[in-house]
């Protein structure tokens, strides 16, 4: 009986662990908000309770609720805690100190923009229609249009607000994961002379490449509403234009985190686009594409973990993560003859198609 009852036991710890992992999530919001990283940097790496709640501007009566946050936020390692040096008033018991996770959340190239754009109310209640969805015969409307009456392109589109968090979000994971590929994995962009980053937004992913290869002519394809709000005083070239509709000619088309917001058949009609305005395998073109390929990488739980869990979340506007098979299929029905998969990035991998 007593081993029958600890196994329920630990059944229901496994329940509750998936149950509360939303409460997670909000305090990393939390943390966010209330500029807790940014805090613990300012005061030299560590800072006490009061030293957060003081720049956070937390009340008071409201310290020991910002004490259970903290509790939390360290025990799933956004930050550590450890004994407060002597010197230090009694009552302050905890030094709080960064982790590797947080320190991803100060300094120049920081995950801030992105992760707040991923815990916005907007679309993690998407995923409140989940259920409802999969009952329904057709995927459209997504999950996103469901919950707030337009797709995520047109409310961006509508709403400089959104827009403007969509942006800075996409921006901030492209700089962070463009330092990587430029300087570690550069030699993809050896030996051609230009580039169109489709789908590229303000261009950090341009300005990225141009920066580290500066003989190349970089230029970002994005829709009207995105490109109106680039950058003007850059060497980046932007067009306004549909990728849906045809790609300027290029060495290297690229595409980072584009493909997986879109079905098979869409990400064929891009990639046909993106063929017609390559030169031949043999003069150097070829489609760049940074996106999640499943079951490619370590063999690590939490990144396998990380692909299905995010090929689940984006399916709220109908995008999906491929495995090989997946990836493989579209690229030749788009009329590519090889690829090449490199599972470098993390959940992510580096993918070079060849016409």
């Amino acid at each position: 009986m007593a081993l029958a009852g600890q196994t329920l036991l630990d059944a229901q710890l496994d329940l509750w662990q998936n149950t509360f992992a939303f409460v997670k999530s909000m305090a990393l919001k939390s943390a966010l908000d209330l500029r807790i990283a940014e805090t613990i940097q300012h005061h030299g790496g560590g800072a006490t309770l009061s030293q957060i709640a003081t720049r956070a501007m937390v009340p008071p009566a409201k310290i020991p609720c910002l004490s259970r946050l903290m509790r939390v936020l360290t025990a799933t390692g956004v930050f550590s805690a450890q004994q407060a040096p002597s010197g230090i008033r009694s009552c302050e018991q905890l030094l709080y100190t960064l982790t590797p996770m947080s320190r991803l959340l100060v300094g120049s190239r920081n995950q801030v923009p992105i992760t707040a754009m991923l815990l916005q109310s907007t679309l993690v209640s998407s995923l409140f229609e989940l259920g409802g969805w999969l009952r329904r015969e057709r995927p459209e409307p997504c999950m996103f249009q469901l919950r707030n009456d337009h797709t995520l392109w047109e409310l961006a589109d509508r709403d400089p607000a959104f827009n403007a968090l969509f942006n800075s979000g996409m921006e901030s994971d492209t700089e962070f994961i463009m330092d990587i590929v430029v300087n570690e994995f550069g030699e993809v962009f050896h030996g051609i002379d230009s580039l169109i980053d489709v789908g590229g937004g303000h261009g950090a992913a341009a300005h990225a490449i141009v920066k580290a290869f500066p003989h190349l002519k970089c230029s970002v394809l994005d829709l009207g509403h995105v490109v109106a709000d680039a950058p003007n005083d850059t060497n980046v070239h932007y067009i306004a234009g549909d990728m849906f509709e045809t790609v300027p000619p290029a060495s290297v088309i690229f595409l980072k985190w584009v493909l997986h917001d879109w079905n098979d058949e869409e990400c064929v009609k891009i990639l046909k686009n993106c063929k017609k305005a390559i030169p031949p395998r043999d003069e150097g073109g070829k489609v760049v594409i940074i996106d999640i390929v499943i079951g490619a990488g370590q063999s690590d739980k939490k990144q396998k973990e990380m692909q299905v869990v995010f090929d689940l979340f984006i399916m709220f506007i109908n995008g999906t993560e491929r495995d090989e098979n997946q990836w493989k299929k579209i690229f030749f029905e788009a009329g590519f003859c090889d690829y090449k998969i490199t599972p470098v990035l993390g959940v992510r991998s580096l993918i070079e198609v060849y016409p």
